[in-house]
């Protein structure tokens, strides 16, 4: 079939929902693709013309057709779908059933994942289907994670979203009327264009006197919207450089802090390592001071064994006397005192013994021994002998016994 108006129009009007049919009319549209330009005019008035369901499919088509061109690395399909692809896809979305609306979302999603259309294109589709949603109320957010749909951005940001609307969409009308009037340009005043008679000469030049001022304007007008883009930027990138020297300085004071923490650190690990007492203070700058603090007095606490009591013997007289009730210094040898853990029994045991002996005098001078029988004959040690009454009593019956 050779190619007509009414043959795209006739494949347009057959294309249905499956995969063959939306396959088998784009190789027969890519087969034309030097008709490129007049395919995608065609098929956005008959989009226009369509039911929601059947501009689904035509949203397939193209979404088939570019993806293609971009695999093949063939633009002119890329280069004809670039100026009016927003306002198609916008054509499809309003008023679209929901399950419609995300179908066309997600071919939306492909292409930025894929990369089909350049950025300033792709973003003018996501910007147009984001303000159909806003003007519904609804937001919501595409399928597969899309960045337009109800995404937040940072509100230090807002000052940029005007301006770079405007300069999307100055620059779709731009490069349209741009490729226009270099396409004319070199048709006349290119190396290999042919001059015609003067009349159609002078009438052509006319005709690209009038496309280069349009495509001035046009450029003139997206210079401007992308100098006010560049001035909110400058704003935003000044205003960032600030805030970076403040925290440069912060961050260089955090890490003199860091520094000196990590010396003093250093300083009382070596002081431990050095086998200082870890009870001592620690005085900063100067380490652990050389004279510990002062301990607390001990408490008096009383003594728990009472304290030695040795009995005092009578000296020896150096005359004999005739006193019957004398002790003899010359104690037998088992009769030692010692001082044990218990003194005060091992004092009782020793007078004891030593009361069994009484000293009587001799013409010689000499102490000999008798034995006490009697129970009068215990000796008298004065009138305060220090012995209490029942130890006494205690003495003279051990005495009597023996």
């Amino acid at each position: 079939m050779s190619y007509t108006d009414d043959a795209v129009l006739a494949k347009l009007s057959s294309l249905s929902e499956t995969q063959d049919s939306i396959v088998t009319v784009a190789q027969w549209i890519m087969f034309h693709r030097r008709h490129a330009e007049r395919t995608v005019q065609l098929w956005l008035q008959r989009l226009k013309d369509s039911t929601s369901h059947k501009r689904l499919n035509l949203i397939y088509l193209a979404n088939e057709v570019t993806q293609q061109s971009k695999a093949r690395h063939k633009e002119d399909f890329l280069v004809a779908f670039s100026p009016s692809i927003a306002e198609a896809v916008a054509t499809a979305y309003k008023g679209a059933p929901s399950e419609v609306q995300q179908r066309i979302r997600r071919v939306v999603d492909v292409w930025r994942e894929r990369n089909v259309f350049e950025g300033p294109i792709q973003e003018a589709v996501e910007a147009r289907i984001n303000d159909l949603d806003k003007a519904r109320g609804t937001g919501k957010a595409g399928l597969g994670g899309s960045i337009f749909g109800a995404a937040s951005f940072p509100q230090e940001l807002s000052p940029l979203v005007t301006p770079q609307q405007n300069v999307t969409k100055l620059l779709l009308n731009t490069k349209t009327t741009v490729n226009s009037a270099n396409q004319e340009y070199d048709k006349l005043m290119g190396p290999s264009s042919t001059v015609p008679s003067a009349p159609v000469y002078a009438a052509r030049l006319s005709g690209l006197l009038k496309t280069l001022a349009q495509a001035e304007g046009a450029v003139e007008q997206c210079v401007k919207a992308r100098r006010e883009l560049v001035s909110e930027l400058q704003k935003i990138l000044d205003t960032n450089k600030t805030a970076l020297i403040s925290d440069e300085d912060q961050l260089e004071s955090f890490v003199q802090r860091k520094m000196q923490a990590e010396e003093k650190k250093t300083e009382v690990e070596r002081a431990i390592m050095a086998g200082l007492p870890n009870d001592e203070p620690y005085i900063p700058g100067n380490g652990f001071s050389e004279q510990p603090a002062p301990e607390p007095d001990r408490p008096e606490v009383e003594a728990l064994t009472p304290p030695s009591m040795e009995p005092e013997l009578p000296k020896q007289p150096n005359q004999a006397t005739n006193e019957p009730h004398q002790w003899s210094s010359n104690l037998p040898h088992n009769a030692n005192f010692q001082q044990s853990s218990a003194p005060g029994i091992d004092m009782l045991s020793n007078l004891a013994a030593a009361a069994q002996y009484k000293s009587v005098p001799t013409s010689a001078n000499v102490s000999k021994k008798r034995r006490l029988n009697e129970e009068s004959d215990f000796p008298d040690l004065g009138a305060d002998d220090g012995i209490d009454a029942e130890v006494a009593e205690m003495l003279r019956k051990d005495s009597n016994a023996s």
